[in-house]
């Protein structure tokens, strides 16, 4: 049995009866990132120095036979989110030294559910960047095309996993961060409610009210395992909910939307939309009650109308690191910080208002439609040596216009995940995100399960 061949679900079976060493498992994967992190360099920093103890931990409670939905399972962890005695830098010369205190409450509960805390995957500079870079520890690349970038935030987190360094992943989603590099590398990302995981310790960061933790996986199976483990209320954090609980639900029954450019006046490469027609199509044909429908959005909404509150959220927080040396940033982390400090008291409330008006409409279209089905992103992944695509659709286009399809998710508070749906260009992965309404998390995860089963002889190359 190669335990670096066995999604989560199987490893974790494997080490609570016994055939499976969670030594084995461990060193199988080590001995993974030894092979193919150099060349990618999606785990970053020093492996926890605590691994043995881990390893001694979870060996006594194995033998105590106590209930562990996790056993053994490696997990990388972003690095922007606490891990107890490591280095965690946010990709910033700002915090090269910074050693956690304790876990963020999620990783607490990865461990608690039997998970080895396996390492850090890289992060751009305060996962404020759609590009895998920056001044710690660099860039990092596209498994499947070394030229290419897997997209970030969470692009170490993706690779990772698309890389087989480790089965599951924990990244952070403040406006598609840990769906977009998903789906330019195929795997799952799966973004919760705002409030699902609670969050209490930890780094202040620019994505207030928007930013969720968010597993990132091989299949949807693992995502939900690993949701499961980390989700749930905690007093400590006030804006936590309680989801809809797990039903049953005839995915055949719902109400599902597709809207190929999500309403949007925005281009998308001919390779996407084809892959997104080839898999609608596909979906309907194992009896999905598809119907074309497009958001209203209210008018002017735009990514670029909600971005002031990163660029403000940004220079509140490193203002005065800003003024007294702006070289010690990323070049355009500084221009963030530099923009925020311009936008007035009313441009903030504007883009507040924008991101109110987005989540009142998608939660009023979500009354009608059980999902909402569209690109995770407008094109496959771009060259590594710049923010994003030069063109889209033969069009001249802006380096964000690559993230069009996900922030309005974020602003609405509901859960989306991004799911492996095809091939495009060059065979490079092309995903598909699955939308519901705010708490309905385990219902969309009963449907991603159903779409990948259905799409996958879609994503199988050559």
């Amino acid at each position: 049995m190669l335990p670096e061949l066995l999604d989560a679900r199987q490893i974790a079976a494997a080490c609570r009866d016994g055939r499976l060493d969670p030594a084995d498992v461990l060193r199988a994967f080590q001995q993974r990132m030894h092979e193919r992190n150099p060349e990618i360099n999606a785990v970053v920093g020093d492996p926890p120095a605590d691994l043995p103890a881990q390893l001694e931990h979870l060996r006594r409670r194995l033998a105590a036979r106590e209930p562990l939905p996790l056993a053994g399972v490696p997990v990388l962890v972003k690095d922007v989110i606490w891990v107890a005695g490591q280095r965690v830098t946010q990709g910033s010369r700002l915090f090269a030294d910074f050693v956690a205190p304790r876990d963020a409450l999620a990783v607490e509960r990865l461990r608690r559910a039997g998970a080895l805390i396996v390492g850090m995957a890289n992060s751009s500079e305060f996962a404020c960047k759609g590009l895998t870079t920056n001044r710690v520890y660099g860039l990092t690349r596209h498994p499947q095309d070394l030229s290419l970038t897997p997209g970030g935030s969470s692009g170490g987190c993706a690779a990772a996993v698309a890389a087989g360094l480790a089965p599951l992943a924990l990244g952070t989603d403040g406006g598609g961060s840990s769906r977009r590099p998903p789906s330019h590398v195929g795997v799952v990302g799966f973004k919760p409610s705002f409030g699902a995981i609670a969050d209490p310790f930890g780094f202040a960061h620019a994505f207030i009210g928007l930013q969720t933790l968010a597993p990132i996986a091989r299949t949807v199976a693992d995502a939900r395992l690993m949701f499961d483990a980390m989700a749930g209320v905690d007093v400590r954090d006030p804006q936590t909910i309680e989801l809809q609980p797990a039903a049953d639900a005839d995915v055949r029954r719902l109400r599902i939307a597709f809207s190929p450019r999500l309403g949007l006046d925005v281009p998308v490469d001919p390779d996407v939309s084809a892959c997104m027609e080839a898999a609608v199509e596909r979906l309907r044909g194992v009896g999905l009650p598809i119907e074309r429908a497009d958001p209203p959005w209210p008018q002017g909404a735009s990514e670029e109308a909600l971005m002031p509150l990163q660029h403000v959220g940004l220079a509140s927080l490193f203002e005065s690191d800003w003024r007294r040396d702006p070289d010690v940033f990323d070049p355009d982390i500084a221009r963030q910080i530099e923009r925020g400090l311009k936008w007035r008291g009313a441009d903030v409330a504007r883009a507040r208002e924008a991101g109110l008006r987005i989540a009142l409409t998608l939660g009023d279209f979500l009354q009608h439609h059980d999902l909402l089905v569209c690109p995770t992103t407008p094109c496959v992944a771009w060259p590594n040596d710049r923010p994003g695509p030069r063109i889209i659709e033969g069009q001249s286009v802006e380096p964000r216009a690559h993230a069009v399809f996900t922030p309005f998710m974020n602003h609405a508070m509901v859960p989306a995940i991004s799911i492996p749906c095809g091939l495009g260009r060059d065979a490079l992965p092309v995903g598909l995100q699955v939308v519901a309404a705010r708490g309905r998390d385990h219902l969309l995860l009963a449907a991603a399960e159903l779409f990948e089963a259905a799409l996958r002889p879609l994503t199988a190359r050559g």
